[in-house]
């Protein structure tokens, strides 16, 4: 990941990272070992990509208790800003 998609939450080995001016609607993408996918920040459906079930259920979880700051870090990310780091899922 580079500047241009920071990395705003790790855990049990999935990336979650945003990029800068990306394209509606608000979502942020995710990195599991060669799995890759795009979630719907509002619905938390997957946009583009596949995960593994356990994968998708541990990220549906996170996000679901993180969304605020997700659409926050979209806003931020819409405004070329630093974005926040978001608490990863103990």
């Amino acid at each position: 990941m580079d500047k241009a998609m920071p990395e705003i939450s790790r855990f049990f080995g999935i990336i979650i990272a945003m990029y800068y001016n990306d394209h509606a609607p608000p979502h942020f993408h995710v990195r599991y070992g060669n799995q890759k996918a795009v979630i719907d920040i509002s619905t938390l459906g997957i946009i583009e990509g596949e995960l593994s079930p356990r994968a998708l259920g541990l990220v549906t979880e996170w996000a679901a208790l993180h969304r605020v700051e997700l659409k926050n870090d979209w806003e931020l990310a819409r405004r070329h800003a630093p974005l926040n780091q978001i608490a990863p899922l103990e």
